[in-house]
């Protein structure tokens, strides 16, 4: 019994000596090294598995190809960095979200997370990242309240709903549309960008004949469209999200047009993607709208050149506005990564003063990314707002130029 009880002491030993070498790694606040580089952790927070996947997988690809590049270049090469993506899939789901949250700020090399997609799940991670003073650039959550909250850790390098809903508005009231069917899919998002959209149609001399709501994974519309046509409506505008997993904005449409609604829908970014339009079916996704933040890729400053090298690194596959807006937010990262390991020294980067440091690096954010001048306000809004209009022309996304 006594060598068996060396034996356990023994093993309960090397077990403690084995957990304190795997969670002191970085715990001064340098990353984790090996040969003489630095290696610091970049979270990517989106929808992988479930919910708006496209915006999520496209998204994760982005901060893939932010970080490729910069592993490649003479400045993370002199500063001794590497840097590596660690991805949580959220699913579209504040809990689930909030979980993904709970992981990375247990990270001790982590530098700060590209994410969230969705504003639910950005907001309720948003609560994570500040008492561990981490942080967290959204690349697509829209809804103003995100940035409201007074958070100094959070920023975001898209455009806010409180731009996004205006211009659907003023683009509607120019294309001719004067009576509208106001729909939001019950989520933050959905009821911002509504609201934004209605104040802005209203002051055009707009007039709203119905107005209702959704639920979250609803796959029924039949009584709702019988409302809708019943209201003669010359737009349908649909504040949420395309996937059946969330909004269910495609499968609305679809039925919109079934149920005899021949008017187009318009909506805002949750909208735009390739699987809005598969999942109505080509002839109920023909003529409807889209506002999105930012300008298609291929009139990015820098875009061809993020294309290319998208292209490069993820055959088959093609940029969406939003992937590049998560490639500037992992660079904004990078940089102030870059910043602190001068300023402080590689080793101090994730300590106290090193995180204090990254979010005024990131608030001082100044560079000519993908999707133009990357800088933000006082809130952690990104100062360069775009909104272009989408249409669906011959079973694709066209981008509509002002007339």
């Amino acid at each position: 019994m006594k060598r068996n009880h060396r034996i356990v002491v023994g093993v309960m030993a090397a077990l403690l000596t084995l957990a304190l070498a795997l969670t002191g790694c970085g715990t001064g606040g340098g990353g984790g090294t090996s040969g003489g580089t630095t290696t610091f952790n970049i979270g990517f927070g989106g929808p992988l598995t479930q919910g708006d996947v496209s915006f999520g997988q496209g998204g994760e690809r982005a901060t893939k190809l932010a970080i490729e590049n910069a592993n490649k270049s003479q400045e993370a090469k002199d500063a001794g960095i590497q840097f590596k993506v660690i991805s949580g899939d959220d699913q579209s789901l504040a809990d689930v979200g909030t979980t993904v949250a709970n992981q990375f700020v247990s990270d001790k090399n982590m530098v700060g997370v590209v994410g969230h997609f969705n504003s639910t799940v950005s907001i309720a991670a948003s609560k994570v990242y500040n008492q561990s003073n981490f942080v967290q650039i959204s690349y697509g959550s829209t809804n103003p309240d995100l940035t409201k909250q007074g958070f100094k850790n959070v920023f975001r390098t898209c455009a806010t709903d409180d731009l996004q809903g205006p211009t659907g508005a003023d683009r509607a009231n120019k294309l001719g549309f004067k009576n509208v069917a106001i729909v939001n899919d019950s989520s933050p998002y959905g009821q911002g960008l509504v609201k934004a959209f209605k104040d802005e149609f209203l002051k055009n001399g707009g007039k709203v004949v119905f107005e209702d709501a959704t639920q979250q994974k609803q796959n029924d519309f039949t009584a709702l469209v019988t409302k809708i046509a019943a209201a003669k409506p010359d737009l349908v505008y649909f504040g949420g999200t395309y996937a059946p997993d969330t909004g269910a904005g495609a499968l609305f449409a679809k039925q919109l047009k079934s149920g005899g609604v021949t008017v187009p829908m318009m909506g805002g970014d949750g909208l735009y993607a390739p699987e809005f339009i598969t999942g109505a079916g080509a002839d109920a996704a023909e003529g409807n709208f889209a506002t999105c933040p930012g300008m298609p890729v291929e009139l990015l400053p820098n875009g061809k050149q993020f294309a290319a090298d998208y292209v490069a690194m993820f055959p088959g596959q093609q940029p969406a506005p939003f992937d590049a807006y998560a490639y500037d937010a992992a660079n904004a990262i990078i940089n102030a990564t870059y910043k602190v390991a001068k300023d402080l020294g590689v080793n101090k980067v994730t300590s106290p003063a090193g995180r204090d440091a990254l979010l005024a690096a990131v608030a001082a954010t100044d560079f000519d990314g993908v999707t133009g001048k990357v800088s933000f306000d006082n809130k952690g809004d990104n100062n360069n707002r775009v909104i272009t209009l989408y249409k669906v022309v011959n079973g694709k996304w066209e981008a509509q130029p002002e007339q």
